[in-house]
């Protein structure tokens, strides 16, 4: 069941973010706690009360939305969550004008978000530019 995440209960975040590996979020779970605490919208889906799937955005919500996190619990993937996660924020945020994110460049990613609707940057004839700290 999705639901906007309005509580932040790291307890069940971490795990999530363990599950699919992304270790720079739970080595840092200061960092992720304020990450989640200033997104502009979580959206989390719950399968038996077990948080299984999340997705979050950044942006000002009228120009620009980044998708900054989408993830799905290995053992729950494939069966539509992810889609489901994604097209409800994108329903919720519909009237902005730039949907955007950054994504690994792997026959899977590009499947999925060419499935949602999104292009690579390249067919907009611009390229995007990154700077880790």
């Amino acid at each position: 069941m999705i639901r906007e995440l309005t509580h932040i209960n790291m307890e069940e975040i971490l795990p999530l973010y363990a599950s699919v590996g992304w270790t720079n979020y739970t080595q840092k779970p200061d960092m992720l706690q304020q990450a989640l605490a200033h997104s502009l919208k979580i959206l989390a889906d719950y399968e038996d009360g077990r948080l299984v799937g999340l997705t979050r955005a950044v942006g000002d919500g009228h120009s620009i939305l980044y998708i900054q996190d989408i993830l799905v619990h290995p053992d729950y993937q494939r069966r539509g969550i992810g889609s489901a996660l994604l097209r409800t924020l994108l329903a919720d945020y519909s009237h902005v004008y730039q949907k955007v994110l950054l994504t690994d460049d792997t026959e899977k990613t590009r499947a999925f978000y060419g499935s949602m609707g999104f292009m690579p940057s390249s067919d907009f004839h611009v390229m995007s530019f990154m700077r880790n700290y």
